[in-house]
């Protein structure tokens, strides 16, 4: 496949995951946005602020194309986890705001530059810490997907919402009735296969 097209594939199911994870916060209260739906304290205006992060860093510094945001959940002095979680100080409209900068910066490196320019991942092993922008653009799409994922079962705890996209969800068709049946059945063979396997 030519260089193109393949950076165009790539950067391709990059906007798709990222509007996926903007799309996960629609419709939902200040609260909802924020709240800890894991024991780890997952949530998605958190998911949101990482990301946004995470594509500043790699589509920024790693190519010598540093972004003017200021990032201070990086600081050596921050918090632990600080650029999982939004502040009371930090609205929702702030965020977004910043994922969608962290978008025209990174898309800018990405138009610039070849899928085989080298860039240096200042936080990596200094032993692997050049890459190329294939091998960052393959790393954040995974990332980016992983944090879907978190964000699509966050959203499911909240309010039973699922899908991939607004214009596809991706799901078996079915009313709540048919997915509590579902659910049931799965509960059924899960208690099935702990008693053949003598655990209960």
């Amino acid at each position: 496949m030519a260089g193109p097209d393949a950076k165009a594939d790539l950067h391709r199911y990059l906007q798709s995951a990222r509007e996926a994870m903007v799309w996960k916060l629609d419709g939902l209260a200040e609260y909802d946005v924020r709240r800890p739906m894991t024991p780890t304290g997952t949530n998605l205006l958190g998911l949101i602020k990482h990301l946004a992060s995470v594509e500043l860093g790699y589509f920024g510094e790693t190519f010598g194309r540093p972004s003017d945001e200021p990032l201070p959940w990086w600081d050596d002095d921050a918090e632990p986890n600080a650029d999982l979680w939004a502040t009371t100080e930090e609205s929702r409209d702030e965020i977004v705001a910043l994922y969608r900068r962290a978008w025209a910066h990174a898309d800018a490196t990405i138009e610039a530059l070849a899928l085989d320019d080298v860039g240096r991942v200042p936080w990596w092993p200094d032993d692997r810490s050049e890459a190329t922008l294939h091998r960052i653009l393959v790393h954040v799409i995974a990332e980016t997907n992983r944090h879907a994922g978190h964000a699509d079962i966050a959203r499911e705890l909240i309010d039973d919402s699922v899908g991939l996209r607004e214009e596809n969800d991706n799901m078996a068709p079915g009313d709540a009735e048919w997915w509590a049946g579902y659910r049931d059945r799965l509960e059924q063979v899960a208690r099935e296969a702990s008693r053949a396997a003598g655990e209960d």
